[in-house]
């Protein structure tokens, strides 16, 4: 049965689209189509555990969604670093098989189901700020810096809650190290002290 398509000017805002289901399961594929892409690596994807990563992603996101429209912006970074925490954590994605003499000091290979991860929740992140909000996203360094993802990736498998100030530092802004689970407003973030850093090591973890 064909369905009438609403009129542009009257679609959702993005970040009201990417809260349903389909929206982020046809998001998600196409980040695995693109990754596997540019990288040559195959991935399996759990469909079951992708579903529940939404499910329990959108219930993360309603429970501190802000009150005042003027966050809605600082929102969206937090809720792309709640993503990134549920991705790591139920681990829907395996990679297969990666090509032939893939060099590991490239994060694409060093840990690629965190990299495809990291890819989808600031690709959408960005997408989100630039046509709901008007605004740009400036990845920093770090993305590219393998000592960097060899610290991300230990600290989040012992606290995957870490994830969202590591997806913070990724897309250069500052991160919340302190509690980063808790959403704080402009103004709250700029007095709350940071008590904790992640200690950036050598890739052999000395």
């Amino acid at each position: 049965m064909a369905t009438q398509m609403a009129p542009r000017d009257v679609d959702p805002p993005l970040h009201k689209s990417a809260q349903r289901m389909r929206w982020f399961i046809g998001a998600f594929e196409a980040q695995i189509e693109r990754t596997s892409r540019e990288t040559g690596a195959r991935y399996r994807v759990d469909q079951i555990c992708l579903a529940e990563v939404f499910a329990e992603w959108l219930k993360a996101f309603r429970a501190q969604k802000p009150a005042d429209p003027a966050d809605n912006p600082s929102y969206v970074g937090f809720a792309a670093g709640l993503m990134l925490k549920t991705l790591i954590a139920k681990r829907p994605v395996t990679v297969e098989a990666l090509p032939e003499g893939a060099d590991r000091s490239n994060p694409a290979y060093f840990w690629p189901e965190g990299y495809l991860y990291v890819a989808f929740c600031l690709n959408v992140r960005g997408l989100v700020i630039a046509t709901d909000y008007h605004g740009e996203q400036h990845p920093g360094d770090e993305l590219g810096d393998l000592r960097t993802w060899w610290t991300f990736k230990e600290n989040v498998e012992r606290d995957s809650g870490l994830a969202i100030a590591f997806l913070d530092l990724f897309a250069g802004e500052e991160p919340e190290w302190t509690m980063p689970e808790i959403f704080r407003s402009g103004p709250m973030r700029q007095v709350v002290a940071r008590f904790y850093t992640p200690e950036i090591g050598e890739p052999d973890g000395r």
